[in-house]
């Protein structure tokens, strides 16, 4: 017998393993994986579903070798029958009907392999059959006949680079065990060998790097029907099953352990006593902690009188001693050698063998492992949480760090089964299951852990925000303890978080943890498909963010999939009197209608400031008559609006544009991408131009304006003293379109300042119009006229900008196809100038000659110029020179060289 994954067994009586076609034996094919990966575009990989047979035809020694994966991974969590599928492949391989001589399978276990010294690779594979040695040569000549198995790759503990360094194909050569191992996986060894490898997914990272194109295959365990018919078979009543499966479903971490059928037994084991005594299970399945901690203590607890909690102290602490060394260093199989370095006595052990938490080797007399990763990480835990004194493991040697080193980034990603253990910490720092502990043991808990946990897990006041993964994570490990004081006291300096949802259980987490958040201002929220249901019960509960919070001023929700019940729900908590937004951002969220519904809630809203609504409002003929309400409104405070890709009737704007007559406190209105018919335009025009309109920057970017529509807004802009911001970004406005905006704008009474003209097709004619205008008394003093064609047109504007009353203080040229040819003019420029402070020349092919005369310019005059950015192909020794130089004349003056554009214009970013 041969241990088939961490807790299964498969009928092989042999590491190596020749079975000739008369002597094969008929077995079942295995289907319990999906999801497989094949080698191929889209980042390497395709997803097919596949069962065995298929998988048996790539692996089959008449394939061609040319169309054959040679190397096959089966990766996938703890328990989920790796080892059996690679076992049952072993026996398939060798059933082969059209061979003429038998095919060979050889097993090499990764944990073994750590414990085995220098060797030939014949000598390794022949170490657990010595009457095969003789067979050994003969066998090996025939790679392509041969299938091996290295199973558990993620539990080898070698050097590293051990496994490329001095790698050679000669199996008759003394060498280190991980050269031989290396040699194989890099082909060197038997290259026309077939391998299947066995890891979790922690691991995978590391064997990307030794393999080529190898075929991956992520092997589930239990998927949620047989989970489902595991729960029915184990319960004798059909409704407890169901009860059981489904309290276990929601929790969407503990389900996924129970792909593991180890965990599925434990889970079913806890939930089945539980409610054979009347208990109900539903507060056991809230978290992973309660249900393992459930699971450990009723164990013991009919075992109290013939084993009083007092014996029960030295055997918990060797355990979880053993536990933690085993997490540390990855290790799942423990023999004498470990419990020698660690003081753990085997008698210690027996109260745990008894109950089938540790189990004994069968293939090693003194080895022992416990009866899943899970049952080992949450003993990890206890580990730390339990009162040690210094003689229990004074004097011994182990590796185990301490809590900080256990929540530290740095080590979950070295070693991923830290996660899981600081997790289980957390859910063991809970008052109520610290006694359950105490009561079953007689071990005390210590007080000390929760201080330790703070101060990892706590948020410095002034730290920059959590992003959404570290948010998570936070929220997952409070949400674990379930002690509310903890949360309050970790969530106190967080001030602004960004939660991304996409389970049940992460809302759960979300709303417990939030409803501690006293000092919450800014909350960013997305939602994935299917978390909101309809009707759902638990939302009243679950969705009280809002009102809990008195500080909360920002919520911003995007990219969301709600429900018509949740958007009732946080309308009603947007309503309430104790809410006091001021900044919302609805953005492409799903039902279409949850615009209207938010809209109807921000009516009479006083506090409310800033409002963007984009994504499904197209084509919604009630919102803009709903947004006239909300500006209509005698308490309506808005000062910042953005209505993003919005198409609506005439009425319907004409509408709109007498909501702005009547409203005064808008002062920034952002519509882009919004359709406008000729009459909208007029309409808005028309408000722009009356004496009660009090907007002061406004956006119609990429609204479909044309030159006929400059008329209008040229007419507003003479008239209109408020208005000190106009995006008309990509729009088609051509020459004739900025020669009557430009007539606008040299009135005295126009007090533009800043007017962005980026894609509006301007060329070198339209320059003219626009230096005349900067000539002038203009109030401009920031343009941005990127991705417009202007070429040669960069003299007309050089000239304007050696005015003296030239104001400008800002140029945005990106990508204007300005060439080397005009830097003459652009350098004369800026030695005149006396105003420009930005200038941005990027994406622009300047050569080096065009950038040389700038720097040249530039090292002459300590000028006003503060930033500049250029694109430099290619830096040559007399650039860098120049560029030392400019910074010395110029100390002020940053010049970014960089090719992308790391921030649109600061014209541009007038509406934020």
């Amino acid at each position: 017998m041969v241990q088939g994954g961490r807790d299964q067994l498969v009928d092989i009586s042999s590491d190596w393993l020749v079975v000739n076609r008369r002597e094969r034996n008929t077995m079942e094919k295995f289907s319990i994986w999906k999801n497989t990966l094949w080698p191929g575009d889209d980042g390497g990989f395709h997803n097919i579903t596949q069962r065995s047979p298929k998988l048996l035809s790539y692996l089959k020694p008449q394939t061609s070798i040319h169309s054959m994966p040679l190397t096959v991974v089966l990766h996938g969590p703890a328990g989920v029958g790796k080892t059996t599928v690679a076992k049952q492949l072993m026996l398939d391989w060798t059933q082969d009907d059209q061979a003429e001589t038998s095919n060979s399978a050889f097993y090499l276990s990764c944990k073994d392999l750590n414990h085995k010294g220098t060797c030939t690779f014949a000598e390794l594979i022949s170490a657990n059959g010595p009457d095969l040695q003789d067979a050994v040569p003969g066998i090996l000549t025939q790679a392509r006949k041969i299938l091996f198995v290295i199973d558990g790759f993620d539990e080898l503990r070698v050097p590293s680079g051990a496994l490329i360094h001095d790698i050679c194909g000669d199996w008759k050569k003394q060498k280190p065990v991980p050269v031989l191992l290396g040699s194989l996986l890099k082909r060197k060894m038997l290259p026309r060998s077939t391998l299947v490898i066995t890891t979790r997914p922690g691991a995978l990272r590391g064997l990307r790097l030794l393999v080529e194109q190898p075929l991956f295959i992520e092997i589930e365990g239990f998927l949620e029907l047989d989970r489902k018919a595991y729960f029915l078979k184990h319960f004798e009543e059909e409704t407890q099953a169901l009860r059981a499966f489904e309290l276990t479903k929601k929790n969407a971490a503990l389900f996924r352990m129970g792909s593991a059928p180890a965990v599925c037994g434990i889970v079913c084991t806890c939930l089945k006593r539980q409610m054979e005594r009347g208990e109900d299970p539903a507060s056991t399945c809230r978290t992973t902690t309660s249900l393992f901690l459930r699971f450990l203590c009723s164990q013991f607890t009919a075992a109290r009188s013939s084993c009083p909690s007092d014996c029960l102290q030295a055997p918990l602490k060797s355990v979880c001693l053993l536990a933690a060394e085993g997490t540390w260093t990855q290790t799942s199989v423990f023999d004498a050698e470990d419990l020698r370095r660690l003081g753990v006595q085997e008698s210690a052990l027996c109260p745990f063998l008894d109950k089938n938490i540790l189990q004994k080797s069968e293939d090693c007399e003194a080895c022992y492992s416990f009866i899943h990763l899970s049952v080992q990480q949450f003993l990890a835990a206890m580990f730390y949480v339990l009162e040690t004194e210094e003689e229990d493991v004074g004097g011994h040697r182990c590796h185990v760090g301490d809590v900080q080193e256990l929540l530290s980034k740095e080590g979950r990603l070295e070693n991923p089964n830290l996660t899981q253990v600081g997790y289980f910490v957390f859910g063991l720092s809970n008052k109520e299951r610290a006694m359950e502990l105490e009561a079953t043991f007689g071990c005390l808990v210590s007080t000390e852990v929760k201080q330790q946990l703070l101060r990892c897990r706590s948020v410095p006041h002034g730290k920059k925000p959590f992003s959404a993964a570290d948010a998570k994570e936070l929220l997952c490990c409070l949400y674990e303890s379930q002690e509310e004081k903890l949360v309050e006291d970790a969530m106190a300096p967080v001030t602004e978080i960004s939660i991304r949802l996409t389970n049940t259980l992460e809302m759960t987490q979300s709303s417990f943890c939030l409803k501690h958040c006293q000092n919450l201002q800014k909350i960013s929220l997305q939602v994935g498909k299917r978390i909101f249901l309809e009707n759902d019960t638990t939302l009243k509960s679950d969705a009280q963010i809002e009102s809990s919070n008195k500080n909360l001023n920002f919520l911003d929700v995007r990219e969301s999939f709600l429900s018509q019940s949740s958007v009732r729900i946080l309308c009603e908590q947007i309503t309430h009197v104790t809410c006091h937004l001021q900044k919302v951002v609805i953005k492409n969220v799903s039902p279409a209608d949850a615009y209207r519904d938010f809209c109807l809630a921000f009516i009479g809203k006083k506090s409310l400031t800033h409002l963007v609504l984009e994504g499904s409002v197209h084509g919604d003929e009630m919102l803009l008559l709903l947004l006239c309400e909300i500006l209509k409104h005698p308490r309506c405070n808005l000062q910042y609006l953005k209505l993003g890709s919005c198409s609506d009737t005439p009425q319907r704007w004409a509408d709109f544009s007498s909501a702005l007559k009547i409203n005064q406190s808008l002062k920034c209105l952002d519509l882009t991408a919004s359709e406008f018919p000729d009459e909208g335009v007029k309409l808005l025009c028309s408000t722009l131009r009356h004496p009660m309109c009090f907007l002061q920057k406004l956006s119609l970017e990429n609204c479909h304006l044309t030159e006929a529509c400059c008329e209008e807004l040229s007419s507003a802009l003479i008239v209109n003293q408020r208005l000190t911001h106009l995006c008309l970004a990509k729009n088609n406005l051509g020459v004739g379109g900025v020669k009557i905006l430009c007539e606008g704008l040299s009135y005295p009474e126009c007090q533009l300042q800043t007017l962005v003209l980026c894609h509006c097709n301007i060329n070198r004619r339209g320059c003219k119009y626009i230096s005349k205008l900067l000539q002038g008394d203009s109030s401009l003093t920031d343009l941005d006229l990127g991705f417009n064609p202007i070429a040669t047109g960069l003299c007309f504007l050089s000239e304007a900008l050696k005015k003296p009353n030239c104001n400008l203080k800002c140029l945005g040229l990106w990508g204007c196809s300005i060439t080397p040819f005009s830097c003459q003019d652009l350098a004369s420029a800026l030695i005149r100038n006396q105003s420009l402070e930005t200038l941005d020349l990027g994406q622009n092919i300047l050569g080096q000659s065009g950038i040389m005369v700038l720097l040249e310019a530039l090292k002459q005059k300590n000028g006003p110029l503060k930033t500049l950015r250029l694109k430099i192909d290619k830096s040559t020794m007399e650039i860098q020179k120049l560029l030392k130089d400019v910074k010395e004349s110029n100390p002020q003056l940053t010049i970014e060289c960089n090719n992308a554009r790391t921030a649109r214009s600061l014209c541009c970013n007038f509406l934020s």
